[in-house]
């Protein structure tokens, strides 16, 4: 299992940037998690993104645990720091 910090930057358009990153998430086998707070959430999941409601700066744990950890892990950071 791998896992990375990232401070989270969506102050607009939440919804459609949560459903983008469940589409990155999905493109890997390996089971990954967003942690924010006391909430761990499978990135793959609508309905568990849709619960997360984290703001401008706030700073969430991926964790990526299978064949491919490494990649999903790379691939949902990267995604995820774009959207600053």
């Amino acid at each position: 299992m791998v896992s990375s910090q990232v401070v989270i930057n969506i102050s607009q358009d939440i919804e459609r940037r949560l459903a983008n990153l469940i589409s990155v998430a999905g493109e890997y086998s390996s089971r990954i998690y967003v942690v924010a707070e006391d909430k761990r959430i499978n990135a793959k999941s609508l309905m568990g993104m849709m619960s997360l409601v984290s703001c401008t700066g706030d700073t969430l744990t991926i964790t990526a645990d299978g064949a491919d950890e490494e990649e999903a892990l790379k691939a949902i950071t990267d995604y995820l720091n774009t959207l600053s």
